[in-house]
């Protein structure tokens, strides 16, 4: 009996190769070659084949009819929001988060929705029976809708009732645990979900039924399953929040219907997934007020600005190298601001610890947050508070100048919102925004003029 052969294909890419490697030689990727049997006798004999084309004509692009886009509400103004405006017809949306997180529940929302408003939904789910999904609409009030369900992970069987159904919207619970029975591979390995989102991207364009994928996540936050997947859909979500806190974040990685920049938060609640309309007002309501090293900073989620406290906790150290923890800010970047800090402010970080931490959960990528965090340090190291009317922004450099930000008069309306009266930020900004009523702006050139402004110089 001749022995099989073994052969290894990437999980990102779909190579394969007779041996194992540590570096994946098409996409460059690590650690991402795993170990597959060949194909079944009986499955390799039926000669599997890809299907044929539709058989489409080329066309002018002059010639070809725009139309309008229609958006259909979900029903959650939040989801609305990261979507650009809604669920456009025909489109392929992956939802990808931490088992838990409440991709299903948001999903099972959706299409109660949809579903009172006449819509034809389907749900497939390959992972839970129908028995379970009855219990989670029963929380969610939606136990008495007309919500049509399928228990099924071959994708044959999919396809066929999704063309003998012929719904408006359909879930797809999960992408991962789909598979087709001509291929010999297990459900979940690239091949299978490669397939199977083709198919579903092809019944999608071709009908007009929009088509929600759910996505597994691997250990390091990624999307499971070959990186083409989120190359085929036209809109990739993420689902990001920590279990032991109520708030969750849903971002948009990609989408050919709006803007990636937009931030949907929402609250895990009895009744579902709820959307939290005052972000500022939340995520500062428990705000310690005139305690050093917290600074309030105004950044910009998408068309949202958004006001966040920046913690920071600096101690005297007793290790032979000071410790740097950073939570929702990047490590190499406090880093950086760590060394600045040390450099053109004379403060004596060599010898001190910095905890760093950004309240509620967010996680601050602009460089405008950069003057905030920098005052944020400033204020624990002397031990004097930020005051409370104050609010911070603008990118520092290594030389320790402040450099200018966008959407500085968006920032500022918001701060006044919510009763803020100065703002700290760079003077070239400050130059080019007409003066706001209630709001004094206060223009800086480097880290240590900021400082002096709020009285946070340490003593010589």
């Amino acid at each position: 009996m001749p022995k099989k052969k073994i052969s290894f294909q990437c999980s990102a890419c779909g190579y394969e190769t007779p041996r194992w490697m540590g570096k994946c030689p098409s996409c460059g990727a690590w650690n991402t070659l795993e170990e597959t049997l060949p194909p079944p006798e009986e499955a390799a004999g039926k000669n599997y084949k890809q299907r044929g084309g539709q058989g489409a004509e080329e066309t002018r692009m002059r010639d070809i009819e725009s139309g309008s886009q229609s958006y259909v509400s979900s029903g959650i103004s939040e989801l609305d929001r990261v979507l650009g405006g809604g669920i456009v017809e025909g489109a392929l949306i992956l939802v990808g988060g931490d088992p838990g997180i409440g991709k299903s529940t948001l999903l099972l929302q959706v299409c109660n929705h949809l579903c009172r408003e006449g819509r034809r939904v389907l749900y497939v789910s390959g992972e839970e029976s129908a028995r379970q999904l009855k219990l989670r609409a029963r929380r969610l009030g939606a136990a008495d809708s007309d919500l049509m369900v399928l228990t099924e992970n071959a994708m044959d069987q999919v396809e066929e009732k999704l063309n003998r159904v012929q719904p408006e919207f359909c879930v797809i619970d999960s992408i991962q645990t789909m598979y087709r029975p001509e291929m010999g591979s297990a459900p979940g390995s690239v091949s299978q979900v490669r397939e199977s989102a083709a198919i579903l991207m092809r019944y999608a364009k071709t009908t007009g039924c929009a088509v929600f994928l759910v996505g597994h996540v691997t250990k390091e936050g990624a999307l499971a399953g070959p990186r083409v997947l989120e190359h085929m859909v036209d809109v990739v979500l993420y689902f990001e929040g920590d279990h032991q806190h109520e708030y969750r974040l849903l971002r948009a990685v990609k989408n050919r219907f709006g803007s990636v920049n937009e931030l949907g938060i929402f609250e895990m609640t009895g009744e579902g997934m709820m959307p939290v309309q005052g972000a500022s007002e939340t995520l500062l309501s428990q705000r310690a007020k005139g305690a050093s090293g917290s600074c309030v900073f105004c950044g910009m989620e998408g068309s949202r600005p958004v006001l966040v406290d920046i913690q920071a906790l600096v101690t005297q150290s007793f290790l032979q190298v000071p410790r740097r923890t950073a939570d929702g800010m990047d490590t190499s970047r406090v880093m950086l601001l760590l060394a600045v800090m040390e450099k053109r402010a004379k403060l004596k970080m060599y010898c001190r610890d910095a905890y760093i931490n950004v309240a509620g959960g967010l996680s601050l990528n602009e460089p405008a947050a950069d003057l905030a965090f920098c005052m944020a340090v400033a204020s624990s190291y002397v031990d004097r508070p930020v005051p409370a009317e104050w609010a911070v922004m603008g990118e520092v450099g290594l030389a320790g100048e402040v450099r200018a930000i966008s959407h500085l008069e968006r920032r500022a309306a918001e701060c006044r919102r919510l009763g803020f009266t100065h703002i700290l930020c760079p003077r070239d900004s400050a130059r080019h925004v007409k003066p706001i009523e209630g709001v004094s702006l206060h223009g800086v050139d480097t880290v240590a003029q900021a400082m002096a402004v709020l009285d946070l110089m340490p003593s010589s």
